[in-house]
């Protein structure tokens, strides 16, 4: 598990469109155009860090204790503070 780079949100959230496919792995027989239950954004790529910034590096950086990661460890998509976000930009840049 790593921070390995930075991608940018592009888009307003709109309904997945692979919920209503049922030939897709991803169909979700529950969900309705009218009341989708699956819903992304677009991201796009913006920078691939110079070295991964490791779970076990952020556990141990000072600034970074408070992290929503470290407290619910199974996000995906967290909220990061300024501060937290330069530290972990610094260290993955080197």
């Amino acid at each position: 598990s790593a921070v390995v780079g930075i991608a940018e949100v592009c888009s307003t959230p709109h309904p997945d469109p692979t919920q209503f496919d049922a030939k897709s792995d991803y169909y979700d027989s529950k969900s309705t155009k009218a009341e989708p239950r699956w819903i992304l954004v677009d991201i796009k790529y913006v920078e691939t860090f110079k070295r991964p910034v490791t779970l076990a590096e952020i556990k141990t950086t000072k600034g970074l204790e408070n992290m929503a990661l470290l407290k619910r460890g199974r996000l995906s998509v967290q909220p990061v503070t300024p501060a937290e976000w330069e530290i972990i930009v610094k260290l993955g840049r080197g």
